[in-house]
């Protein structure tokens, strides 16, 4: 389905990292949601005719929903809760990549009715209560991925992970990402205690903080044991708000000739940067989660808005 992707050596912080190349997985997938997707495209599903989900009309997730879509043949709708002017008219990145793949991008606040403040839940409840009893040949895909569904790419991501540190008589590998839902640093890290490797996990939250994303952990699996370790940001950061000093580590780790994304990557090599100070010599693993398309509209954002900086 995938070809295993390539693990390279890169000086960061004053030391060699590794780093897990998962956004050259497949050409038409963004690393991480491939990974997240890797169930659906794999496997048949009789009778379906369209996917549904839902998030931000920039999502990763949109983009890769609707080239799955296209593979497997089916409509795509996403369902978002707002699309903003800027983007409408001058469409770019996500959005119009997945436009262009054909996904009918649905605006709920154009269709009315009560506005909640958590615009996953108003979507994800619009899309159970009023479109899925209409929709017998649709297949559903919460925001993001974040489904039991999404166990079984992630395994094969952990798989890789553990086979290749076996091939380079690697022990004690610490295995970094930043986490949205958490989805993919959970099912690494449950699979690589349940195969009794002593490879583990460390992420830190970019979307809420350290207790959203304990939550998200627990609604996918209860057992405190099998989650991974959370390193605290330190900082109070808004998602996908502007910092100068995210602009600044994109900069850095770009300087090493691999492209970054603006969104999750800044703020993971911030904290990962502060672990690396404080984790010995246990080997360090960063996963590159692709999502490179997303840049075509916060690199704008950036210079916009730090036009004496950059």
């Amino acid at each position: 389905m995938f070809a295993n992707t390539p693990v390279e050596k890169m000086f960061f912080a004053g030391r060699d990292i590794f780093l897990k190349r998962d956004d050259l997985l497949h050409p038409a997938f963004s690393g991480n949601k491939a990974r997240k997707f890797a169930y659906f495209l794999a496997h048949e599903f009789p009778g379906i005719k369209k996917v549904i989900g839902h998030g931000s009309p920039q999502a990763n997730s949109l983009y890769s929903l609707s080239a799955l879509a296209n593979i497997k043949g089916w409509q795509c709708d996403f369902y978002v809760d707002h699309i903003a002017s800027h983007i409408l008219n001058n469409p770019s990145g996500n959005y119009a990549a997945a436009v262009a793949n054909g996904t009918n991008i649905i605006d709920l606040s154009r269709l009315g009715g009560k506005s909640n403040p958590d615009t996953a839940i108003r979507c994800q409840g619009y899309i159970e209560q009023q479109v899925l009893p209409n929709e017998p040949a649709a297949l559903f895909i919460p925001e993001g991925g974040r489904c039991r569904y999404a166990e079984y790419g992630v395994n094969i991501l952990a798989n890789e992970i553990v086979e290749w540190s076996k091939m380079h008589n690697i022990s004690d590998l610490k295995v970094f990402l930043p986490s949205g839902t958490g989805t993919t640093a959970l099912f690494l890290n449950q699979y690589f205690i349940r195969q009794q490797t002593d490879i583990r996990v460390v992420t830190c939250a970019v979307v809420g903080g350290d207790a959203y994303l304990r939550q998200q952990f627990s609604m996918l699996n209860p057992d405190l044991s099998e989650h991974p370790q959370i390193v605290n940001v330190g900082k109070k950061y808004h998602f996908g708000k502007l910092y100068a000093e995210f602009y600044a580590m994109w900069q850095r780790v770009c300087a090493s000739g691999i492209q970054f994304e603006l969104l999750y990557d800044p703020l993971g090599f911030i904290v990962l940067e502060d672990y690396l100070q404080g984790c010995g010599s246990s080997p360090v693993m960063y996963i590159h989660q692709g999502g490179l398309l997303g840049n075509d509209t916060m690199l704008p954002r950036y210079r916009r808005k730090f036009a004496s900086d950059i």
